[in-house]
């Protein structure tokens, strides 16, 4: 089970810290991305870290903004998001993915979380 937090409401050039906490898996197993859907159009790629922590990968739009992270100790993924843009209002979700090097592909992750809201204002 995968429950992401930390979404809320701000004003652009705000920042949060998303957080997504793991249970009932083997967590340093899983590869964990973030991935986001704005109203109206389809779920997108965000970011990906290795199993270990030591490798990532970001979407072009968010280069140099958002910083994925992870704490195998506790299960927990974070994706902290600075300079927001009003572009970046979406549902974010995290997943695993049994590919522990990472990917960036959508139907390589299994398991879903129900997603956490981020709304920016302009």
């Amino acid at each position: 089970q995968l429950v992401e937090s930390g979404g809320g409401f701000v004003q652009a050039g705000g920042s949060l810290r998303l957080s997504c906490a793991a249970s009932g898996r083997t967590f340093n197993n899983y590869a964990m991305g973030w991935f986001r859907q704005a109203p109206g159009k389809e779920r997108e790629f965000v970011a990906v870290i290795n199993w270990s922590g030591d490798g990532t990968y970001y979407a072009d739009p968010v280069k140099g903004r958002f910083t994925i992270s992870r704490d195998n100790a506790k299960n927990t993924v974070y994706l902290q998001v600075n300079s927001l843009k009003a572009e970046d209002t979406a549902v974010y979700y995290c997943a695993a993915s049994t590919m522990r090097a990472g990917t960036a592909t959508e139907g390589d992750f299994g398991s879903w979380g129900q997603g956490t809201q981020v709304t920016v204002s302009s």
